[in-house]
């Protein structure tokens, strides 16, 4: 077994030093020795220890055990995740029992058995690499957000531009694919800006009809149309002094974007139905999985507007080019849906590992994790083996001669909906055409 960890043995016997030193160095990767108390917090300080081997007395002519017990309570005081271990004589088994109930790992009783001092150490050991793996897959995501970070160097880079945008007000850009976590980018920005103590204002641009665009986003007067009855404020408005998040910014049509770049070169909206200009404070964030430079040069996006949203542009990379946070986030999952379905002690397997690790995941970290809840679902055991994940065949490549134009065309639609499961955006962007545009020949193709 490879030597791992850095421990720390504290006892005013230096032939005790010297024998556990020896023994403890064929399992540990460093060990240091002291035999005073008194250099514990500078060897603390100085060496990253992950346990103390700690006696209980040092005094001469003390045997009481509650040097040990205060410098347990100094140890844990300053480093709570450092593993601490009680090295005591018999008579002090009972204050031995009162130091874990104070966090102490355990205790090893003088004359030590070899085998049952090296056991006990890297148990104390293993249950600090444990908490420390806890911990760290903690800060993978925010605490408010729920934003996953990963360890990605991708993602990595990330969190440094956001760290230095999100206090600005400068207005960004989102992009990436469905499912990577954009709208949740948005609200970590928010939560970070100087803005986060008003509510952000999230609005689906696909969701909204061309008829109710102006009335949803800068609002009506009463009388502006039939069903308006009363006055009514408009997203712009209910962000006032906050965040603005539109979604999808893509999709909205050419002639409203005219519309929406009036409103953010004015900062001001005017209400459905009034001529009364009402000044707007909001700092904007859009989001997009489309190329909206492609789109500006097929003159489907108005490339004023793009300069307009896009100051900064921040782009979320697929799960498949972040392979190193396939099983972190895998293990947030199962954590999440093992304690929902009451199977709160699953685990993966190795085989399980490697083929979620080998998935295109297309769908990114919504694909993810819906798998890893069908998964806690239907299984049987504690251990979510290969076979709990049930992928869909790639289809045979079709080998029938193409004969007209609009078998080509039926048959990449046909493909590209199989690889894409459907998701008609990625469709869409895969074959560089509107979603409109794809419904059309999905209805006229009957696919």
């Amino acid at each position: 077994m490879a030597k791992q960890g850095t421990i720390l043995v504290v006892d005013d016997n230096k032939g005790i030093l010297t024998a556990v030193q020896m023994l403890l160095g064929t399992c540990f990767e460093k060990v240091i020795t002291i035999s005073t108390p008194n250099k514990i917090k500078s060897t603390l300080h100085d060496d990253p220890i992950d346990v103390v081997l700690l006696d209980m007395n040092f005094s001469s002519g003390i045997n009481n055990g509650n040097e040990g017990l205060f410098w347990l309570s100094e140890i844990k005081k300053e480093y709570p995740s450092v593993q601490v271990v009680l090295f005591t004589a018999y008579a002090d088994i009972d204050l031995a029992v009162r130091g874990i109930k104070d966090g102490a790992t355990d205790f090893i009783v003088k004359p030590w058995d070899n085998a049952k001092l090296i056991e006990t150490l890297q148990t104390a050991y293993n249950l600090r690499s444990s908490n420390q793996k806890k911990t760290n897959d903690k800060q993978l995501i925010s605490k408010e957000s729920g934003m996953f970070w990963g360890e990605s160097n991708a993602m990595q880079q990330l969190r440094i531009l956001i760290d230095k945008v999100a206090k600005t007000d400068a207005n960004i850009l989102i992009t990436g694919e469905n499912g990577t976590g954009k709208e949740m980018l948005a609200r970590e920005i928010h939560l970070l800006s100087n803005r986060k103590n008003e509510a952000m204002v999230p609005v689906d641009m696909g969701a909204i009809t061309e008829t109710l665009f102006e009335s949803e986003l800068f609002g009506h007067v009463k009388g502006a149309f039939t069903d308006a009855r009363t006055d009514r404020s408009g997203k712009f408005e209910v962000a006032n002094n906050s965040t603005l998040f539109l979604d999808e910014i893509g999709n909205l049509s050419f002639h409203l974007q005219a519309k929406l770049l009036t409103a953010l070169q004015r900062r001001s909206i005017i209400r459905v139905g009034s001529n009364t200009p009402i000044p707007v404070n909001i700092r904007l964030i859009c989001a997009t999985n489309k190329d909206l430079q492609e789109m500006v040069q097929k003159e489907e996006f108005r490339e004023d507007l793009l300069y307009r949203i896009n100051t900064i542009h921040v782009e979320i990379p697929p799960l498949r080019e972040r392979l190193e946070d396939i099983i972190p986030l895998t293990e947030i999952f199962l954590s999440k849906y093992g304690n929902l379905y009451s199977k709160p002690t699953l685990h993966l397997s190795n085989d399980a590992q490697e083929k979620l690790k080998q998935q295109p995941w297309f769908g990114n970290i919504r694909e993810l994790e819906h798998t890893i809840e069908k998964a806690v679902i239907i299984c049987e055991g504690d251990t979510l083996d290969s076979n709990d994940f049930d992928f869909p065949r790639k289809k045979e490549t079709q080998t029938k001669e193409i004969t007209t134009l609009e078998e080509m065309e039926y048959n990449m639609i046909k493909n590209a909906m199989d690889k894409f499961g459907g998701n008609l955006s990625l469709v869409a962007n895969q074959l560089g055409i509107s979603r409109q545009t794809l419904y059309n020949k999905i209805k006229r193709y009957e696919i």
